[in-house]
């Protein structure tokens, strides 16, 4: 492997969700301790899932991987970071000041913006923190899923330029101590842009989306002086795989059309390919197995396992309908076809003539990729929450209102604290504040970010909450988002999976923080099931007698259950978007 070569101290694996970043960076480590280097494994994505992968508890402490020697992993866990964070500011005051002032200092804390920078100075610790680091040869980091990573990679540049700039978080309350950071930013930022220090792998599928988020990825780090090194396209469906088989033809030759189409500075880096495997890539033997060529396939039945009998996306679609408004969105890890989901449910509600929003929060996503906006159905509408877009459109707005009153040192001063990259936050929740009540009067269908990133808007949504209920006159009505999204009436929350071991476990804890939230899921769909379709090749029969379990675990948990097969044509536009929604996965015999 091309990115394994004469190894740097650092090595980032990031990309677009679900592209086996964490399997990659696991199996990375692994190798490396193998070889007799000490390593150590950070995770950055707040739905980390490196102890699954291990099948050992990893957790926010530094802990030796079972059965590899040299080898350690650590999770940064963002409500413990945050946890800790808070306590650091506010231990040393507490019996000093008043309660009162106590009371304010924690509630100033208690937001999204306090998770955000408690978990990215744990990140940029491990890079300049020689104490931390000290004895490893190697620190490999298994990112979150591109738009949270293009973030966390912005801040140390971020809170550099603020501070150096003479900012002051007052968005952070009493955190002057943010400028005690100023070095360990600086050497943050010293590092991630070295080439020597830090070799930064994108991790990609053979598809154009994926693909595309990579060429999207470069750039934007490139912007920035971070300079990607390596691309590695996973699970690439090897071509003695196919024989004569429709389905895996159809994928392979999609795949190598994806990748004798690349340009650009993707096409210019030195490119590895790891081959499609036929199980899970769960325990040491099969990782010590994904950066080989070896694929050894065990010969299944054209019948391994009766398919189970799971309604389409079209009954979904039937049972939202008559509401004639609400919002529905479609929630999960990286890489599981929320986009897709999301867009073909829109396009079911279209079709019966109600008036249907599209849109996404995730900063990577990319729904004209998927459908764009066609003059077959009117009552159609797309947009995207930008996150820079809204930032823009933020503080021009707080300039326009807070600012107009204020004298020309006031207003340099707003401009100064706006600059602080916290508002970032409120910016982002404002824009999906507008679409959540846009609801109430026609369907809005949401395409979330990966889970992590989702669950820090919720944060900021709960934290908007507070807020407002105690700033109310007693009596008085209101309905804040989050009333709106614990309205089951109102929101309909559809979790999306994938028939594998991972993503469902991810999901299950994602239903999970949001019962706790008092936000209940609506129903399920399991995408690109295998087990529904009529392939003959031994390698995607192999792997489609691995979905039974997490299909049974699903059924488990929830009553409402939509399935989609896998397609042997990408599911983009209107049309194909319609096949996919009616297409059923029911008992039959080839």
């Amino acid at each position: 492997m091309l990115f394994l070569e004469d190894p740097v101290r650092f090595l980032f694996f990031t990309g677009k969700g679900g592209v086996g970043k964490t399997s990659i960076a696991c199996a990375t480590a692994v190798h490396l301790a193998g070889s007799g280097r000490s390593v150590l494994l950070v995770s950055t994505d707040p739905a980390s899932n490196v102890g699954q992968v291990f099948e050992t508890s990893i957790g926010n402490t530094i802990t030796p991987v079972p059965g590899v020697p040299g080898l350690n992993a650590v999770e940064i866990d963002p409500d413990s970071a945050a946890e800790q964070y808070r306590e650091r500011i506010i231990g040393p005051v507490r019996g000093v000041l008043p309660e009162a002032d106590i009371a304010s200092i924690t509630e100033q804390l208690a937001g999204s913006c306090t998770v955000e920078v408690a978990s990215f100075n744990e990140f940029t610790d491990f890079l300049s923190d020689s104490s931390a680091t000290a004895g490893y040869d190697h620190v490999i980091f298994d990112t979150a899923p591109t738009g949270h990573t293009l973030r966390l990679l912005r801040l140390p540049g971020d809170w550099s330029g603020f501070l150096d700039a003479g900012g002051e978080a007052s968005c952070l309350g009493p955190m002057s101590g943010l400028d005690k950071h100023r070095q360990t930013y600086a050497n943050a930022v010293a590092a991630l842009t070295d080439p020597t220090r830090t070799r930064l792998v994108l991790v990609a599928r053979a598809q154009p989306t994926s693909l595309g988020e990579a060429e999207r990825t470069a750039s934007e780090l490139a912007e920035i002086g971070i300079h990607a090194t390596n691309l590695v396209v996973n699970a690439v469906l090897p071509w003695d795989a196919v024989g004569d088989d429709p389905l895996a033809a159809a994928i392979r030759e999609r795949e190598q059309r994806a990748l004798a189409e690349l340009s650009g500075e993707l096409a210019s880096l030195p490119r590895d390919e790891i081959g499609l495997k036929p199980g899970n890539l769960v325990g040491l033997k099969a990782l010590r197995t994904l950066l080989t060529r070896a694929t050894e396939v065990a010969v299944a039945s054209t019948r391994d396992q009766d398919r189970p009998d799971l309604p389409n996306l079209n009954a979904l679609v039937e049972e939202l309908a008559p509401a004639g408004h609400g919002l529905i969105m479609c929630m999960g890890k990286g890489g599981v076809g929320k986009t897709t989901i999301a867009a073909a449910l829109a396009v079911g509600l279209a079709d019966l003539g109600h008036t249907v929003h599209l849109t996404t929060t995730d900063p990577a996503a990319h729904l004209d990729k998927t459908i764009s906006a066609t003059p077959e159905l009117p009552n159609l509408t797309i947009s995207r929450v930008d996150p820079d877009q809204a930032i823009r459109d933020y503080r021009a707005h707080v300039m326009a209102t807070k600012g107009a009153s204020l004298d020309e040192a006031g207003r340099a001063a707003l401009a100064e604290d706006l600059m602080s990259p916290c508002n970032s936050e409120i910016a982002v929740f404002q824009q999906f504040s507008h679409l959540v009540n846009r609801a109430a009067r026609s369907f809005v269908v949401m395409d979330t970010a990966p889970t992590g990133h989702t669950l820090l808007l919720m944060d900021t949504t709960g934290a908007y909450d507070r807020d407002i209920r105690r700033s109310m006159t007693p009596g008085v009505k209101f309905k804040t988002p989050l009333m709106r999204l614990q309205d089951p009436d109102y929101t309909h929350i559809v979790l999306v999976t994938l028939p594998e071991t991972t993503p469902v476990l991810e999901a299950t804890q994602l239903s999970q923080d949001l019962v706790r939230a008092d936000i209940t899921p609506w129903a399920w769909v399991i995408n690109q099931t295998l087990s529904a379709t009529e392939t003959t090749s031994p390698l995607l029969r192999r792997r489609a007698t691995f979905e039974a379990e997490p299909i049974r675990a699903v059924k488990q948990l929830t009553t409402r259950l939509a399935a989609v097969p896998y397609l042997a044509e990408e599911p983009v536009g209107v049309e194909r978007l319609r096949k996919l929604a009616g297409q059923a996965m029911v008992n039959s015999e080839p």
